[in-house]
């Protein structure tokens, strides 16, 4: 007998397994690619994540001196191991192990808050997780414990992750005014600025996205009339909230567009289209 039928039969899981449903030996009875999707998703994430993880830890073409131009993944970058000019809050912290990323302080909040986000939540347990990964297709777990307990239990820190995000939001924002520096000084604009610049706005439309934010803006009015201003905002707030899925997978699309054009830059691999100086 195979472990889900088991599982029916003894009554000893939850959910589809549990004694109570129907025992049908058949992991699912649908003949569609229900795969497909959860197999995108997983790929997706993956991709990102070995990135991410490379980048992070190269410690190489991270910073274009000429232009000012300052990869989100090493923003910000407060130590003595940075290079000239990157350190645009100081250098509070010396000289950093090779096993510590440059931008320690930011990436583990970063981190944070993607992990807990509601989307990335659903993304993850459907397709790396598969709790479920279907509609009408079983889970292998024969029990769900729910978020109660380590390491699920931190998804209840979100909105305190949520805060962090709104500061490093305007740290990437502080890197990209600083962006529009020419060779010579003064004023610069050229095709980097661009990207930084639609990597930050997409940034800040998802996490504004948020359903913390959400929450955080109208979520306790019992009265929307008595709270005109709250009430706008947290109707705007909601428009985003309706593209959170959409703006979760782009943001990490420019997120790598991003650093890999300011790494290219930086080797010399291509030049910077300028269009001011």
């Amino acid at each position: 007998m195979s472990a889900p039928a088991r599982g029916r039969a003894g009554g000893s899981g939850t959910g589809v397994f549990s004694g109570a449903r129907a025992r049908i030996a058949d992991r699912t009875l649908r003949t569609d690619r229900w795969w497909l999707s959860p197999l995108l998703t997983t790929g997706g994430l993956a991709v990102f994540v070995v990135y991410a993880t490379i980048r992070s830890f190269m410690r190489d073409f991270y910073w274009v001196d000429a232009y000012h131009y300052l990869t989100p993944f090493y923003s910000p970058c407060l130590s003595d191991s940075c290079v000239p000019g990157s350190s645009h809050f100081g250098t509070p912290f010396g000289e950093l192990p090779g096993i510590v990323p440059l931008g320690f302080l930011a990436l583990p909040f970063l981190l944070g808050f993607r992990l807990t986000c509601y989307y990335y939540r659903k993304a993850y347990y459907r397709s790396v997780w598969l709790s479920p990964p279907a509609c009408a297709v079983a889970e292998p777990h024969a029990k769900y414990t729910g978020e109660t307990r380590l390491p699920l239990i931190i998804q209840n820190a979100h909105r305190y992750f949520f805060y962090v995000a709104l500061i490093i939001s305007l740290v990437n924002t502080y890197d990209a005014i600083l962006a529009f520096h020419g060779e010579t000084g003064g004023f610069g604009f050229g095709l980097g600025n661009v990207v930084l610049v639609v990597n930050v706005v997409l940034l800040w439309a998802y996490t504004l996205s948020c359903h913390s934010c959400r929450h955080i803006t109208g979520g306790r009015l019992k009265h929307f009339s008595k709270h005109p201003v709250r009430y706008w905002i947290w109707t705007q707030i909601t428009k985003l909230n309706n593209r959170h899925m959409t703006l979760a997978w782009t943001t990490l699309g420019t997120l790598m567009l991003t650093d890999l054009y300011v790494m290219l830059v930086s080797s010399g691999a291509i030049a910077d289209l300028r269009f001011v100086n």
